[in-house]
């Protein structure tokens, strides 16, 4: 069967009160974006407690269903026949050629779930159901009603026009992107940041993102190893602004002054410091990590309470109660998994003590930062004056 329209539910939208109208033309505008690179003219437009995507014409089938899947906000995706409101019997008949295009084997259970969206019409909810059920039982005498657990539910919504369907295509659920303002990733070339990139838009935040380059102990197969997973959570998020700054000098420079089991965690402070330089000159309302309780040493309680103590801007950290096997399966799930584990080295494993501190002390901390005093805020400067800056989509 060829499909002319999408019913696109969602569910955390619905609960939304007087302003649940900004939250769905948000998600009308990331239908649109979505949909804007797929063969096909679609019609993207509000109905009561429904999304109606209308194709005119040809159209890639596949492409617009996975374009769709990527779109935070849809909880299901309906391939919909639609047909005007002519009066019951002209539904009734468009049910039963439905049924009858749609399933070559009639010999299955069922169940009619009937929705009357538009209240004006004469018949309710259940008398819908009830009626069009009798029509596909006169019309189909194998098939037979279960309303427990049926084999198929079947699908027909009085709205504007009627609408059936049978298949409900799930999508990623959330919150439209744009809706929650906008943060900055500490973006790596791991398994975990494009991880927490993905679920904070999730949750309708907008990207901009921040690595840390260390040439030459970084390739540039590694600095385009996380443009390319920059890409895969653009899919879901929408254009990422990413931040290439060159991390060498700073580096080698707290490499020379400060305790090697204190590396990593003064090496993250600074870059929390330059991530929020950036993160405040886009707007941003937060930063945004990979980070998760225990996993290595400087994601201790205490080395997270150190890196903390530099910013000003929350620090929002959707992985924090993960173990690994849940991030690795989420970022199999978004396709990240296979590009994050490409054998190209970043600079916090370049650097990496060999006995790194796990409990610092933020005081002892600060105090072996002055060790950098002479040279630490020119070399600063110089990674925040020649940063790169990558438009993601």
């Amino acid at each position: 069967m060829t499909y002319q329209a999408f019913l696109i539910k969602y569910s955390e939208i619905g609960v939304k009160g007087k302003n649940r109208y900004v939250f769905e033309d948000a998600l009308v505008h990331q239908i649109k974006r979505a949909l804007y690179g797929v063969d096909g003219h679609f019609v993207v437009k509000k109905q009561s407690g429904r999304i109606l995507v209308s194709v005119e014409g040809e159209y890639d089938y596949d492409d617009a269903v996975a374009a769709l899947q990527h779109v935070f906000g849809i909880s299901a995706i309906c391939p919909t026949v639609v047909v005007p409101d002519e009066g019951f019997d002209k539904m009734a008949e468009a049910v039963i050629k439905y049924v009858d295009e749609e399933f070559a084997d009639k010999n299955f259970s069922f169940k009619v779930m009937g929705r009357r969206a538009n209240k004006q019409y004469p018949m309710t909810s259940m008398e819908v159901a009830a009626e069009i059920g009798a029509r596909l039982l006169d019309a189909f005498p194998e098939m037979h009603v279960d309303v427990h657990h049926p084999d198929r539910i079947i699908y027909v919504e009085v709205r504007e026009n009627i609408a059936i369907y049978s298949t409900e295509i799930p999508g990623p659920c959330g919150m439209p992107v744009g809706t929650a303002g906008k943060a900055m990733l500490l973006l790596s070339g791991g398994i975990d940041s494009p991880v927490a990139g993905y679920m904070i838009a999730k949750r309708g935040v907008t990207l901009s993102a921040t690595y840390f380059h260390a040439p030459p102990y970084t390739s540039e197969q590694a600095k385009q190893k996380v443009v390319d997973l920059a890409k895969l959570v653009a899919k879901y998020s929408g254009t990422i602004d990413l931040h290439i700054v060159n991390f060498t000098d700073i580096q080698l420079y707290i490499y020379q002054q400060c305790a090697h089991e204190e590396l990593t965690i003064i090496m993250r402070r600074y870059m929390m410091r330059i991530a929020e330089h950036f993160a405040k000159e886009n707007d941003c309302l937060g930063l945004v990590t990979g980070e998760s309780i225990g996993q290595v040493a400087s994601q201790t309680m205490q080395s997270l309470n150190c890196t903390n103590a530099v910013c000003t801007l929350p620090v929002y950290r959707p992985l924090i109660a993960f173990d690994k096997q849940d991030i690795v399966d989420i970022s199999e799930k978004i396709d990240t998994y296979e590009t994050s584990i490409l054998p190209y080295e970043d600079c916090c494993t370049i650097f990496v003590a060999k006995h790194p501190v796990t409990k610092p002390k933020l005081e002892a901390i600060e105090k072996h930062e002055h060790n950098l005093d002479e040279k630490i805020d020119e070399l600063m400067k110089q990674a925040i004056d020649t940063v790169e800056v990558i438009k993601v989509r």
